[in-house]
């Protein structure tokens, strides 16, 4: 049964949205297009249009009615509304980082950064998001998928949970980031008609992100991410299942629940982190089930109740394989030796440390192996699998994991101890400077730990594998005594370790390729930030000063070729704005393109080397102080669709 009402058509604003440009009063545009929004069998929200003929007879059954009050009419009803035009069926951005590899580069020349063509809000509650974290966003969304002539992206709707005192969610209360579960998460299908981008239907999921319950996540929102592949629009739904989705109407086909007759607790079930497919149609995704909320704590009290590698062939076959099979030398669930960090000892000792050259900190609780929660998949040429996995209760012990295309173990490369850039290398060793670890300690630790330093993989991050040309892969992870800024690692198809770049908090990087060789290109920002202790009046733990902000790229065995300096100066940004993305783009001319904290985006060009502050071109899109870090995707007909501040920014010729 279709139920609907008449909206006005081409509106690049979503119902509820907090920010409209004001409708006109006759409700339609100046070609005479409207809407149909309506509701299918089930709850599932779609739109049509409603084109002129429609409108047209539209008012002649008015004026019929109005004419005929209190008698009969004999008039033939309106047909139906005309079908939205056909759905294109040739994926071009398709998924996370563009393609199964999440290299984050395509074959065709962006387009140049002259206009707006298109201004659409999918986030309508980011004001009252950056109250309760006072200021900044603290939220993960997806790149925008495209497609021929349509375009999918995320929106979200509902009523925001607001606090009472901004962030009481941070005191238990049930507000804020603590209910965000009172949000409903849809997919939006949109066409380009006559350049305007004209809303076809949304698709409203049953999705929820995990819980931030007791701040586990810190506030930050996990990434709902849907996929395009074998002619349908896969989005994630609950309890761990996904939902294949008719482009055409907007309706779903099939919920594939690769759970089903098995004995999970489906309420507190996942879908965890973007959807994947590579090239044979196959849907990769991570789950995982979490202890119930209301009755403890999920990411401090309680393990994690169950974790899964999800594949989905073309077919709709579903299968799973658990993290424990994926990472079986991993340390035992029930586990309490595994790493801790001197923070644990009480009273602390006083810094700097470690406190002695000799001294080892506690040890803690393991926890199962999980995926980290904005994790994606990505798939390799030959149909290896990339994920990365965590010790539930110890973010230290994390692992790069391969995985074969029939789901079991490839190799696992532990992150634990590879770093030696601590103290006396990255660290000044002598005691007293900003950063410094004691006099004596052993060059290379991490002063946290004494020991060699670890990548670690937290939650909040949305850094996903990256597979390169010559079948080696990298990952970003961060680590406990860098400025905040973690590191890149870079791991050969056998598992070795290959090297590490100091930078890979919240990073998807892009790769160009060009003649024989590529270039690895991911931002690289400088934070205002302490080494690994805070005190702003220790000369040791207080934050260093903030910049330089530069998009750096790296040749193939990680050294640095270029880096591109944001120069945008003003009274509270001394030394430039910080890079607001987390998975840059690249044409097929080797142009970057990337988004910055000041507003705007940046066309940045190939031929350089050292540092340079010149872009190809920028264009200002909207100011975004405390901004969430954002994708970008381009269109096969080199339109580029970007994010700021909860707003979807097309731009082109």
């Amino acid at each position: 049964m279709f139920s609907g009402e008449v909206v006005r058509a081409g509106s690049s604003r979503q119902a509820g949205a907090l920010r409209r440009r004001r409708k006109d009063r006759r409700g339609g545009k100046s070609d005479g297009t409207y809407e149909v929004r309506g509701w299918f069998e089930g709850g599932r929200a779609f739109h049509w249009r409603w084109n002129a003929v429609g409108r047209l007879l539209m008012v002649f059954v008015l004026v019929s009615r109005l004419s005929s009050c209190g008698g009969s009419s004999s008039m033939t009803p309106p047909p139906p509304p005309p079908p939205p035009p056909p759905a294109s069926n040739s994926p071009f951005w398709g998924q996370w980082g563009a393609g199964a590899q999440h290299s984050g580069s395509v074959n065709v020349a962006a387009q140049s950064l002259n206009n707006k063509l298109a201004d659409i809000v999918y986030d309508p509650f980011v004001a009252a998001e950056q109250r309760e974290s006072f200021g900044d966003l603290l939220a993960h969304y997806q790149a925008t998928l495209t497609d021929g002539n349509d375009f999918y992206m995320e929106s979200k709707s509902g009523t925001y949970p607001a606090c009472t005192n901004a962030g009481d969610w941070q005191n238990g209360m049930a507000c804020g980031p603590n209910a965000w579960e009172q949000l409903t998460w849809n997919v939006t299908r949109y066409t380009w008609e006559g350049g305007t981008a004209t809303l076809i239907w949304t698709f409203a999921s049953d999705w929820k992100p995990e819980p931030n319950a007791t701040n586990g996540l810190g506030g930050w929102e996990p990434v709902f991410h849907p996929v395009l592949a074998n002619g349908s629009l896969y989005v994630p739904g609950a309890g761990g299942t996904i939902y294949k989705v008719d482009k055409n109407t907007g309706k779903s086909s099939k919920q594939i629940d690769p759970f089903s007759g098995q004995a999970i607790d489906k309420a507190h079930t996942y879908v965890s982190g973007p959807l994947t497919a590579d090239a044979s149609g196959n849907i990769y995704y991570n789950a995982m089930t979490l202890s119930d909320p209301g009755t403890t704590d999920p990411w401090h009290g309680h393990d994690v109740v169950g974790a899964w590698l999800v594949k989905v062939t073309s077919a709709d076959a579903a299968s799973s394989a658990a993290y424990a099979s994926l990472v079986p030398n991993a340390p035992a669930a029930g586990g309490v030796d595994c790493p801790g960090m001197f923070f644990t000892i009480f009273p602390a000792p006083p810094f700097p440390w470690p406190p002695s050259p000799t001294a080892v900190p506690p040890t803690q609780a393991c926890g199962s192996q999980r995926p980290g929660v904005n994790v994606a998949p990505a798939v390799a040429a030959d149909g290896t699998i990339y994920t990365a996995s965590r010790a539930h209760f110890d973010e230290a012990v994390a692992y790069l994991v391969a995985v074969n295309p029939d789901l079991t173990p490839k190799w696992q490369l532990s992150l634990e101890n590879l770093l030696q850039d601590g103290c006396g290398v990255l660290l000044p060793a002598d005691g007293t400077s900003l950063g410094a670890c004691s006099v004596g300690t052993t060059v290379g630790v991490d002063p946290t730990t004494n020991g060699f330093g670890s990548g670690v993989l937290i939650d909040e991050a949305s850094t996903t594998p990256t597979v390169l040309p010559d079948g080696g892969v990298l990952f970003g992870a961060v680590d406990h005594y860098n400025f905040a800024r973690g590191h890149l690692f870079k791991v050969g198809a056998s598992g070795n370790f290959l090297g590490s770049f100091t930078f890979g908090w919240d990073t998807t990087p892009a790769v160009y390729v060009h003649g024989t060789t590529y270039s690895i290109v991911l931002k690289d920002n400088h934070y205002d930030a302490s080494a690994y202790c805070r005190n702003p009046a220790s000369s040791i733990c207080a934050a260093r000063a903030p910049g330089p902000y530069y998009i750096t790229q790296l040749d193939a065995n990680l050294n640095v070729e270029w880096h591109f300096q944001s120069t945008t100066i003003d009274a509270t940004h001394p030394n430039g704005y910080e890079w607001c993305v987390n998975a840059p783009a690249i044409d097929s001319n080797g142009v970057v393109y990337a988004n910055s904290e000041d507003g705007n985006v940046y066309a940045i060009p190939q031929g350089h080397s050292g540092v340079f502050t010149t872009p190809l071109q920028n264009m200002f899109l909207k100011q975004a102080i405390g901004a969430a870090y954002t994708p970008l995707s381009i269109g096969a007909d080199g339109k580029l669709y970007l994010h700021n501040d909860g707003h979807l920014f097309v731009v082109g010729n």
